[in-house]
């Protein structure tokens, strides 16, 4: 039994880890975060600083709310508020969160960019069982009804790359995703 259990262990690592490198490497436009503090705050809104500026508070809120989209404390029914476009996805948001591969993925924000009143580049790695199998992944983050969110582009990216391996299939809201 527990020769069984390391066995099994030492094949979904590996194979877990190479489904991500692949979606974060064909996906560049593809980010996530996650750390257990980032479930227990709330969806942060907007500064009312410039927002090309790049402040400090603007950064730490687009932090805040990609760590907690992808933090597996966080519980499923609220990560879509921290989604663009959340509800359309929150089927998929379900089956993701609900896939073991998927839960053992965290991500840790290295940088974030803000390019414009509405956008801004996160710059993070990615770690599945705690071994590193993307670093220095660029994705996007987004303002949408005043509250900084992944991009939608983000989570389409990941699903369409391990749709097989997590079992759940794509939604055709991602064929439109921005």
């Amino acid at each position: 039994m527990r020769f069984h259990h390391m066995a099994r262990r030492i094949f979904l690592a590996p194979a877990l880890g190479l489904a991500l490198a692949v979606a974060i490497t064909a996906c560049s436009s593809s980010g996530a975060s996650s750390s257990s503090s980032a479930a227990s705050k709330p969806a942060v809104a907007a500064s009312s600083s410039p927002a090309g500026s790049g402040s400090a508070a603007t950064e730490a809120m687009i932090k805040n709310n990609w760590e907690a989209f992808f933090s597996s404390s966080t519980p499923t029914g609220q990560r879509a508020k921290y989604l663009q476009n959340g509800e359309t996805f929150s089927t998929a948001i379900k089956a993701f969160a609900a896939s073991p591969l998927a839960s053992a993925v965290t991500a840790k924000v290295v940088s974030v960019t803000v390019n414009s009143p509405t956008k801004a580049t996160v710059k993070y790695d990615l770690s599945a069982a705690g071994l590193t199998v993307a670093s220095g992944a660029t994705g996007s983050a987004v303002l949408e009804n005043g509250t900084w969110k992944v991009g939608d582009d983000v989570f389409c990216g990941l699903l369409k790359q391990g749709a097989a391996l997590l079992k759940i299939t794509v939604p055709a809201a991602c064929n439109s995703a921005s």
